[in-house]
């Protein structure tokens, strides 16, 4: 069985905040009775598009994973990004005049676990894929850990946009301070590593986390970055398909 993914970030208008932090709990219902989903999470956003102690009360973000018994093709997960999400969901996101985006994702390497789920296969090794790449670190984070932790990102996350090969990112989490996840996507795999393990500061937090366990659990991630485009294209598609 094959393992995808799909992560849909929304934003709201400031007029209808508050409907966003109500459809953090209206979504519950048509993700959990969707039998094809075997995980998924509802998050919420940090600002600046990394970890983020100030929250953004705008940005949502809402990913689920599910599997397939054979490699599918980008197009064929297009016409099933409605069934996953359901007709309430994207019919919700599009009444509130949300921006949405939408990341279609097949994971092919990384370790940890969320909410003891793996995902992949934790000793299997693969190449990494030409082109872009996405990454998802997510973590969390012990109480007694919580003031080390925050006091090292500003000199992570600092600047991020300005590294090579950068694209993206979004900090999100299902816990504010304590359940933290950055999403983000890279020129190539290279770009990445040179991020994570050549900058003196990034590389220092790392060997903190290992040093000083700060992190009850944690999950690093990467994606074949299989999509990227606006929910309106995918709404678009959908009329088509009826035409």
């Amino acid at each position: 069985m094959k393992t995808y993914s799909i992560l849909l970030t929304a934003r709201y208008p400031k007029r209808f905040i508050p409907f966003a932090f109500l459809s953090m709990a209206l979504f519950h219902v048509p993700l959990f009775l969707n039998k094809r989903i075997f995980f998924y999470k509802l998050m919420g956003s940090g600002k600046n598009g990394t970890f983020d102690i100030r929250p953004d009360f705008q940005q949502w973000a809402v990913m689920v994973f599910w599997k397939a018994e054979k490699d599918m093709e980008e197009q064929e997960i297009q016409k099933g990004t409605r069934d996953l999400f359901g007709k309430f969901i994207m019919a919700w996101l599009t009444l509130f005049n949300t921006q949405c985006r939408i990341f279609h994702l097949q994971p092919y390497a990384g370790h940890g676990s969320w909410d003891r789920e793996t995902f992949i296969p934790q000793k299997e090794k693969k190449e990494d894929p030409t082109g872009p790449i996405a990454v998802l670190t997510r973590a969390t984070i012990r109480l007694q850990r919580l003031l080390h932790f925050w006091r090292a990102v500003p000199s992570t996350a600092q600047n991020l946009s300005e590294n090579k090969g950068f694209l993206y990112s979004i900090g999100i989490g299902e816990i504010p301070f304590i359940k933290q996840a950055t999403f983000s996507i890279w020129q190539t795999a290279q770009d990445m590593k040179n991020f994570a393990y050549q900058k003196a500061e990034h590389r220092k937090v790392i060997q903190n986390t290992r040093k000083e366990n700060w992190y009850a659990e944690e999950l690093f991630l990467r994606f074949h970055l299989l999509g990227d485009y606006p929910l309106q294209k995918q709404a678009q598609k959908d009329i088509n398909a009826h035409v």
